[in-house]
C-alpha cells in the first residue's frame, strides 16, 4: 500500500496545476473546477493499478478529467424551458469591454469542439501531438492539421475575418 499510494502523491504533485488549468478551461469557474479535479484523482486512486506507463500518466489524468466534465453534465440535464414569445437579447459584453484575455477565451470557446479540444491540450496543458492523439484517440496528423486550423479560425476571428454571426461581438 505504501508503494501504491506514493505513486498517486507523485502524481498528484506533479500534474495538480496543469489539470487545473484544463479542467477550468473545460468549465469556466474555479469551484467547479476544483471539483473535477478532485473527482479525477478520486477515479484515478480507484483505478490506478491501471496506468502501467508512468510516462502516460499526464494523458491518462487529463482522459479521466475529460470524462468527468463530460458526466457532469450527463448527471444535469437541463431543464426544458419554452421560450415562444419570449424575446432574446445579447446582454454579452463586446470586446470593447472585454481583456485581450476575455475576447480570447471568447473565441476558443467558439470553436468547433474537434479543433477547440486538441488546441486547449496543447497550448494549456503543455501535450505534445502523440499524447493528445492518445487521448482522442485519433492520429498525429490528425491533430496537426486541427490545431493547425484551430490557429487559423482563431486568426480570422481575431482579425475580423469570422463568417459566422458572433455571441460575444467578435467578427
Amino acid at each position: 500500500m505504501g508503494e501504491r499510494r506514493q505513486l498517486f502523491e507523485a502524481l498528484v504533485h506533479a500534474h495538480s496545476s496543469e489539470l487545473y488549468r484544463y479542467a477550468f478551461w473545460l468549465c469556466g469557474q474555479d469551484a467547479l473546477a476544483q471539483d473535477l479535479v478532485q473527482q479525477t484523482y478520486l477515479r484515478a486512486w480507484r483505478s490506478l493499478d491501471a496506468l502501467r506507463d508512468d510516462v502516460a500518466a499526464k494523458s491518462w489524468l487529463a482522459t479521466i478529467l475529460r470524462r468527468e466534465h463530460a458526466r457532469l453534465y450527463e448527471r444535469k440535464p437541463m431543464p426544458a424551458v419554452d421560450l415562444d414569445g419570449v424575446e432574446l437579447r445579447d446582454d454579452a459584453p463586446g470586446p470593447e469591454h472585454l481583456g485581450e484575455d476575455a475576447v480570447l477565451r471568447a473565441a476558443i470557446a467558439r470553436l468547433e469542439p474537434k479543433y477547440r479540444e486538441p488546441l486547449v491540450l496543447q497550448v494549456l496543458g503543455g501535450y505534445s501531438c502523440s499524447e493528445i492523439a492518445a487521448q482522442l484517440g485519433t492520429s498525429e496528423s490528425a491533430v496537426m492539421t486541427q490545431v493547425f486550423r484551430a490557429r487559423q479560425k482563431l486568426r480570422a476571428m481575431l482579425d475580423g475575418r469570422d463568417t459566422e454571426a458572433s455571441p460575444h461581438g467578435l467578427r
